[in-house]
């Protein structure tokens, strides 16, 4: 999603060498969504395997965000005849004909979940979809779609910023036998980032002002432990999301190549069961301020 203007402007070839970076550092899932600046992204990571062999990635597409011409999120469809419109464009744009996971973005009010996986089930029966996957959902919908078909993950946001899912969500999860795809595991760039705020993130409740100095505190305060670890704050954080358990696969977004040498360094970290206590001292669980998204976008949020 970064790499599609989401938090500033991007160049694509520099993106496409990203990816490459990621793939020869031994790095397999690609995650995109149809709607990621209308297709733009779903084209550009075709781009980059045009060159590599279809295997060398697992490609994780979610679908069923509408948008708007300007752009803008107008709501959810996730009818079955939506879905297999939705995953033909997809497959045209990646350039393969399947993709490894494939997710409805949101819950859509208007449909049962049965009948979205329903239909996904139907286009892994037939080959165009290896595994069906969740994204922001509460238990509830969890424990639905799993009646329905086997569900490989769900993929929601999981940071020392945001913890919510340990409540009900990663219990269910872990109940069911389904994986978490963690995003936003540095906070959109509160945890170790530049500290630009570019793109859609001045929105963002968690960077408006009084809540962004709260935060930068917040994270500032894990310096000893990445003192002591010889390690960067980012690294920190994903190694302390990796570390929450076997079934959770940090997602970190990345724009540049060196951005990707960060990542990749971040699986040498270990934090032992000292240093969890630690972090949850200086970072107790709920400490951060600002709700995760936008109020007018918290309704399609159905975990919340």
């Amino acid at each position: 999603m970064g790499m599609s203007g989401a938090y500033g402007q991007t160049a694509d070839d520099e993106s496409v060498h990203t990816i490459h970076a990621y793939l020869d550092a031994g790095g397999t899932l690609l995650d995109t969504g149809d709607f990621y600046a209308a297709g733009h992204n779903e084209l550009l990571v075709g781009r980059a395997l045009r060159e590599r062999s279809r295997d060398d990635a697992v490609l994780s597409v979610k679908f069923g965000e509408m948008l708007t011409p300007a752009g803008m999120p107008s709501g959810e469809d996730a009818r079955p005849a939506a879905v297999r419109n939705f995953l033909m464009y997809s497959l045209q744009r990646l350039g393969t004909d399947h993709v490894d996971i494939y997710r409805p973005a949101r819950l859509d009010p208007a449909v049962p979940i049965e009948e979205t996986i329903g239909a996904i089930a139907e286009l892994v029966e037939q080959g165009y979809v290896r595994h069906i996957g969740l994204s922001e959902v509460g238990p509830e919908t969890i424990r639905r779609a799993a009646a329905v078909a086997p569900i490989s993950d769900l993929q929601i946001e999981y940071s020392l910023l945001s913890r919510d899912i340990e409540d009900e969500i990663l219990p269910v999860c872990r109940e069911l036998g389904i994986g978490i795809t963690a995003y936003g595991v540095l906070a959109r760039g509160l945890i170790g980032g530049s500290g630009a705020a570019g793109g859609a993130l001045p929105m963002m409740p968690r960077f408006q002002p009084g809540n962004r100095e709260h935060n930068d505190r917040l994270v500032t305060s894990l310096k000893e432990i990445a003192d002591a670890k010889h390690a960067t704050l980012a690294q920190v954080a994903i190694a302390w999301v990796a570390g929450q358990g076997a079934d959770i696969v940090p997602l970190v977004g990345s724009r540049r190549p060196g951005q990707i040498e960060t990542m990749i360094a971040s699986t040498t970290v270990t934090l032992d069961p000292e240093d969890l206590a630690r972090i949850d001292e200086l970072v107790p669980k709920g400490a951060a301020r600002g709700a995760r998204y936008p109020e007018g976008h918290m309704p399609d949020l159905d975990d919340r």
